[in-house]
């Protein structure tokens, strides 16, 4: 009888049953407590910053607990000054790369409890350093002069994360790591990304609403990240690509099994536009939310060609855009 059981299991879903026994929860990655950063609010354990050398940064903790907690926060480097309770302001240091810091909630006893969070902020590289299109020969090309309709986020970027092989598997959300984002082109280490921290809590969103959904998975396959101006031309793409300025993925579910390619989302069988649709209609469901309002943006469905599988592209562009539907 326990093996029929077993057999029933693996039959109605596809897994063994040690296999879904096994398996942790999904993990949102959230604390009690959060930070406004710049315009922007994330409840996340830990967070990638891009910051311009010497760019001063103001961290506000936010905490609704009555009395709000006390919170230590101490900074790898560059200069750290509280302005007020569960205020600071950071300013970075001039060197280039990564320079975490950490939040650290207190208890009643004065001690560290063990919600931390963590901000790897990147001191960026800054665009004026771009010679000929490059930076230390990776090709980055040219960004337009002329914002697409005169709108900022079509400005060029105010710098790039210089990104070595050591720095690849940083983490800069709780289930993405500075590598996923990486541009495709050949061209070797370092390399050099844009990456935007809205794009990072949506993607950290989208990926909680999937998992509530029943599609179990500890992160997105992201197919493409960043593009360079360079490598976006090179493979025939719209100048005004949002992937260009950092604000854009190209992502599918690769859990069921991890081999490069979308999952049977709705078990027909098959892997195709059908199972993008799901993953579409995932993220198209949270419109008109008001949580969700920050992070409207473009959203598109994409079927399998001889060079990849379907996926989603969902981007941060500030309005609504939709294709591929």
């Amino acid at each position: 009888m326990k093996h029929l059981a077993v057999l029933l299991l693996v039959a109605a879903t596809g897994a063994p049953a040690a296999n879904a026994a096994e398996r942790p929860p999904y993990d949102d990655g959230k604390l009690s407590f959060s930070i406004r950063l710049r315009d922007q609010v994330s409840p996340y354990r830990v967070l990638g910053v891009p910051v311009l050398p010497r760019e001063r940064l103001t961290i506000e903790i936010l905490d609704r607990a009555q009395p709000p907690a006390a919170y230590d926060v101490q900074a790898a480097a560059g200069a750290l000054k509280r302005l007020r309770p569960r205020v600071w302001e950071w300013t970075a240091p001039a060197a280039k790369g990564l320079h975490p810091l950490t939040l650290s909630r207190q208890r009643a006893d004065g001690r560290a409890s063990s919600e931390r969070m963590t901000l790897n902020a990147f001191v960026l590289v800054p665009l004026g350093e771009v010679d000929q299109g490059s930076l230390n020969g990776y090709r980055i090309g040219s960004y337009p002069l002329q914002p697409l309709k005169g709108l900022a986020i079509y400005k060029p970027p105010r710098g790039f994360i210089e990104v070595t092989p050591e720095l690849a598997d940083t983490p800069v959300s709780p289930h993405f790591t500075l590598g996923q984002f990486l541009c495709k082109q050949a061209d070797g280490y370092p390399k050099y990304v844009v990456l935007r921290e809205l794009l990072l809590l949506k993607l950290e969103l989208l990926l909680q609403h999937v998992n509530a959904a029943g599609h179990r998975c500890d992160t997105f396959h992201v197919m493409s990240g960043y593009r360079t101006p360079f490598y976006n031309k090179a493979i025939g793409n719209v100048r005004y690509s949002r992937h260009v300025w950092g604000g854009a993925a190209d992502i599918f579910i690769d859990d069921s099994p991890q081999d490069g390619m979308m999952d049977d989302l709705n078990r027909d069988g098959r892997i195709d536009v059908l199972d993008a649709g799901v993953l579409y209609d995932l993220v198209d469901e949270l419109y008109g939310k008001a949580h969700f309002k920050p992070f409207v943006g473009g959203l598109g469905r994409y079927k399998k060609t001889s060079a990849h599988g379907p996926f989603v592209h969902v981007d941060v562009r500030g309005f609504r855009a939709r294709w591929g539907t």
